[in-house]
């Protein structure tokens, strides 16, 4: 897996990339109780996509990619308690092909990441 600063995980599944948050980022939210996902479609990196509200506040999570949404977890939007339960597995976000596969090069590995939170 890679991990980006905003603490988003992102799993390659052949060309496909999937992407959700980190324990790390579940935790400081607290209990999310809502999650707004994006439709499917093209994306362009940066662009806010997904929308987190928890007790403790709102989060937006960023595409870490350009490319194409290509399925969103329809789970979270009836049980988005999952992302406190199961944030590295069940509560993934959406799935995207990416333009460019070699741009996760960019992004740090478990190792990296862990030095990063400390």
């Amino acid at each position: 897996m890679k991990y980006t600063e905003d603490h988003e995980w992102l799993r390659v599944e052949g060309d496909v990339v999937v992407v959700g948050i980190t324990e790390h980022a579940a935790e400081a939210l607290g209990d999310v109780v809502f999650v707004e996902l994006p439709e499917p479609g093209p994306v362009e990196k940066g662009a806010e996509i997904v929308v987190i509200e928890s007790v403790k506040a709102a989060s937006d999570i960023l595409a870490p990619l350009e490319g194409e949404i290509v399925e969103v977890n329809a789970a979270l939007a009836d049980t988005p308690a999952l992302v406190n339960e199961d944030p590295l597995g069940a509560a993934w976000f959406f799935k995207m092909k990416p333009a460019d596969m070699s741009a996760l090069e960019s992004f740090m590995d478990e190792a990296a990441y862990k030095a990063l939170i400390g």
